[in-house]
């Protein structure tokens, strides 16, 4: 979804696909009661899916993704339910969730617990539309379900000393990088030529490991005025539209992160292979809505990030965009490895992005100060440090998704193997399962 960092972000708008009928209940075999259970949780996932749509209704944007029965879309349009009654709805299908027995198919049990952490989210997101503010990490912990560990500025001090060592001279750190990096913006005229290599080449190096549906697609457009660097909304179907903003400059390096944050392995493959094995494969309607300020974001912005790692390790991405992309750009080739030794020094402040921004949502500082503070552990320009803030106003703790999730599914992924069949693996079965940051835990715990 969006971001500003190390690395952009994507999610999904919300967009209703008029071609998709009702879903037909599947044929079920098995025990009375088992019958009844397994109705009742697909009528509880059909009021999830209504339930949600309604909510979005209240607040723009808080339906990332949407690519249900249409019908759905439009009876939420005219709910008359007010935000006390909406209130009420989300407990009431806690409860006929919490009521439901336990199954002794696993994939069910993690299906019944997904759909209970995003309603959890649902109730905490449901007070903050009505006004409440929540200290920055219990709102982390309540909508993406993860405790962030804020480490204190002043640990970032040694990254800084590093840094200055890439950029000496004279005048703040952050000017004499942004003076560097000026050297590597890719000029506006060839934007298109460059995304489009960098995106073939992620799309290239996912398919080496994944079976994509047939047909998958994106549109990809360049547009202006947002607090975010990048976008994916994902439009059902296996295809999506993808936004770059362009209101900064942007540099060398944004097009591999980019093209697989948004496209291959990150949101795009995403959300096909959720549609593709639950949405469809399962039938499970949930699947069908993405809404943004919950535990699901924290798995799609985690996994987006990583994916970038994934694809390519340090020394084939610094070739690929040297001989490629450098070359595509206009961009001197023999100056890549300065650029690429800077940014990778630069992941090492990623952290304090969290900490400034829990300082300033909680009103330990001003918005001028997190501007401020920006500028010097983020190393970016003042205008970029103002893109941040503006982030930060909108969307808040969403911010954790970005470094703590990529950390996280990092830490579960690796765990998984060290050969690159076996991350591959884990990646797909992360992006194929109703994963929750709380498994991403639980497992490497035992």
């Amino acid at each position: 979804m969006k971001g500003i960092g190390f690395v952009a972000a994507a999610c999904l708008a919300i967009a209703a696909c008029p071609s998709v009928a009702e879903p037909a209940a599947p044929a079920i075999t098995t025990d009375s009661a088992g019958l009844k259970a397994s109705n009742e949780l697909r009528s509880i996932a059909t009021d999830y899916v209504k339930l949600t749509l309604a909510l979005g209704e209240k607040e723009s944007g808080y339906v990332d993704a949407y690519y249900g029965p249409a019908a759905w879309a439009e009876a939420a349009k005219a709910d008359t339910r007010d935000m006390r009654e909406l209130g009420n709805a989300l407990v009431d299908l806690m409860q006929r969730l919490g009521a439901l027995p336990k199954s002794d198919d696993s994939l069910v049990e993690e299906r019944k617990h997904f759909m209970s952490s995003q309603l959890e989210a649902a109730v905490t997101r449901h007070a903050m539309i009505q006004g409440e503010i929540f200290p920055f990490v219990r709102e982390a912990k309540r909508l993406f379900g993860v405790t962030p560990e804020l480490r204190p500025l002043e640990e970032f001090d040694p990254v800084l000393e590093e840094i200055e060592n890439i950029a000496p001279g004279d005048g703040p750190l952050s000017e004499r990088v942004a003076a560097f990096e000026k050297n590597y913006i890719i000029p506006k005229d060839r934007l298109q030529m460059v995304f489009d290599a960098a995106i073939a080449e992620c799309k290239a190096r996912t398919t080496q490991y994944f079976d994509l549906p047939n047909g998958e697609n994106f549109r990809l457009e360049f547009v202006t005025g947002k607090s975010w660097s990048g976008y994916n909304y994902y439009q059902g179907n296996y295809q999506s539209l993808i936004h770059v903003n362009t209101d900064l400059p942007i540099f060398i390096g944004r097009a591999v992160d980019l093209g697989c944050h948004e496209g291959y392995p990150g949101h795009h493959v995403y959300n096909m292979l959720l549609e593709q094995n639950l949405t469809k494969g399962r039938d499970w309607q949930e699947f069908s809505i993405y809404p943004l300020y919950s535990p699901q974001s924290l798995i799609a912005e985690g996994s987006a990030n990583y994916g970038i790692e994934l694809a390519f390790s340090g020394q084939e991405r610094l070739d690929y965009e040297r001989d490629v992309l450098y070359p595509l750009a206009g961009l001197d080739p023999d100056t890549a490895a300065a650029y690429w030794a800077l940014q990778i020094a630069k992941q090492a402040l990623s952290g304090a992005r969290m900490t400034i921004a829990q300082q300033y949502l909680d009103g330990e500082i001003t918005r001028e100060e997190a501007v401020t503070l920006n500028q010097k552990y983020q190393l970016v320009s003042r205008e970029r440090a103002e893109q941040m803030a503006d982030f930060n106003d909108q969307y808040r703790s969403y911010v954790i998704n970005y470094g703590l999730g990529m950390e996280m599914v990092r830490d579960w992924i690796e765990a998984q193997g060290d050969a690159p069949v076996w991350r591959w693996k884990a990646m797909e079965r992360l992006l194929s399962e109703p994963m929750l940051p709380g498994d991403l835990q639980n497992d490497l715990a035992e």
